[in-house]
This record gives C-alpha cells, structure tokens and sequence, in this order.
C-alpha cells in the first residue's frame, strides 16, 4: 500500500473517531484555542464567511459584534451594533448563499454580507475585509414578531423562516407562529399554519437534502421539551413547489416540445427569482432527462 493511500485511510479513521464528541480547537502547534472575551455570552449567535471563508463573525450581548480570523486564531475587529435593544438568543445568518448576495459578491469581493433579527432590531451588516470596517442599514420588522426573540430559524434560497419564539415585554408569552421574510423583496409574511405547540429556546435545522426543516428540542409555555418536529420546505417556500410542478410538466411534454419547455421553465424560473444557483443545477436534470 502507498503511503498516500495509507494517509488518505488515516485520515478517514481521525474523522470517523470524532464524531459524536467533543474535540479540541487547538492550533497549529496543539495549542488550546480560546475565543472570547471578558463579556456576557449568553445568547450568542456565529456565522462563518469572508471571501476566503475563514472568518468567524460574533453577534452577542449586550450590543456587539466581533471577528475572529481562523486562520490566525486572533480577533482583528470588535464594533457596536446600532440598536437600542439587547442583542440575545437572536437570528444572524449570511447573505451571501441567497441570489442578493451573490449580486453583491460579484460588484465587490471584499465586502460580505449578513442580516440580523432581534425583537424590534433588523440589521443589514457589511464587513469591508480591505478597511476592517462594518457598515449597517435598517431593516423592516413585522409588528407580529417584533416583541419576540429565542426563536428558532432558518436561512432557505431567499427567505427567513422564523419559527415560536417567547416576549417577556410585559407578559410572559410564547408564541407557536412561523413568520417568513424574503431577503429580495425585504417583506415579510405570517403563516396561517402554526407550530402544534408554543415554543421557544429550539433550533432549527435544514436536512442534507434541502428538502425538510427540524425543529428540534427547546422550551414550551411550561417546561423544557425533548421531542422534535419535522416538515417540509415546500410547506413554507411555495417557489419550490412551483419547480417541482414545472418539472412534472416537462416529464409529460413530447420530445418535440421538450427543447421549448426547457426555455419556458428557465423564463418562468427568472420571473419567480428562484436562487439562480439552484436553477443551474435544476437545468442539468432537465437536460439530463431530454437526452
């Protein structure tokens, strides 16, 4: 056996050995990494970007937002977020997987994009990577999920889906709404359709596949829960539903049609402003499937 192959096989074993464990974060030499300061951590919130995506962003309380270069394992930018809430237990995502910023990656490579949720606090927040400095724009918040946070979301193509969440401005409340706010038309929406039970402190997380949202764990009017619950993306961004049915109507179309569909379902794909990057990979079954 070679000895890159007998690398390659200790390799896979180190990863295989480390799952479902607690593992380190040590540095190039094995030294111990710490991140953090001498500040109030509850409720924090991380996103990893940055062009070469080896930057860790920090949302925390009481109004802060610090960046740590995992390459060098130092903080190289600490800032105040323009809100007069306390920023806890929020929503922090990237902006850079949604076709927006996409737009903005390519007019300028240095700049990265996030957005940030917290009660009645909706930030735009750009990190200039060249000037180490943010810069943050407004954002609309509904009035319906304005008094809430701990909510559990999740970040699909173009949109936000916030799911419960809990108000402690004037009464003890937990909310089971599912609130929806699309990052391109920067509007947002409340479902009719709730979550079974009130609930809050829960996450959220999207399946491999893209395809189903849980919502796992958290606390509900009374006690902390340990039940999850599963549904469907198509569910809450109807877009996809639109493509499947689009396809679903190539599959019946005759070979000699089929080249036209192609052309209408893109048409159609551009009017609706699905997330060109999906769109791509949707052509490639298409086309796939003409053959």
């Amino acid at each position: 056996m070679n000895k890159s192959k007998k690398l390659n096989q200790s390799n896979q074993l180190n990863k295989s050995n480390n799952y479902n464990q607690w593992v380190p974060f040590t540095d190039n030499h094995n030294h111990s990494i710490i991140i953090g300061r001498d500040d109030d951590y509850r409720g924090v919130r991380a996103v990893i970007g940055g062009v070469s995506n080896n930057l860790l962003f920090i949302t925390y309380p009481s109004k802060n937002i610090s960046v740590f270069d995992l390459n060098t394992f130092q903080f190289i930018k600490h800032d105040t977020l323009p809100t007069d809430e306390w920023i806890l237990y929020h929503c922090f995502v990237s902006n850079s997987e949604n076709g927006q910023g996409q737009e903005m990656m390519k007019t300028n490579q240095q700049n990265y994009q996030m957005l940030l949720f917290c009660e009645n606090t909706g930030l735009s927040i750009e990190y200039d990577e060249d000037n180490n400095t943010f810069q943050f724009h407004q954002l609309p918040v509904c009035d319906d999920i304005a008094p809430f946070f701990c909510y559990a979301y999740v970040c699909i193509n173009d949109i936000i889906l916030f799911f419960g969440g809990r108000n402690d401005e004037f009464d003890y409340v937990v909310s089971k709404s599912v609130h929806k706010y699309s990052i391109r038309e920067n509007k947002w929406m409340s479902f009719q359709n709730n979550l079974p039970n009130p609930l809050y402190n829960c996450v959220a997380i999207l399946s491999e596949e893209d395809n189903h949202i849980y919502i796992i764990g958290g606390n509900d009017e009374n006690e902390t829960v340990s039940t999850h619950t599963k549904t469907k993306v198509r569910v809450w961004d109807p877009l996809q539903l639109v493509m499947i049915c689009l396809f679903i109507v190539f599959l019946f179309c005759s070979n000699t049609n089929k080249l036209y569909c192609i052309f209408s379902i893109q048409h159609w794909a551009r009017i609706l402003n699905i997330k060109l990057g999906w769109i791509e990979d949707f052509d490639k079954i298409i086309f796939k499937y003409s053959r």
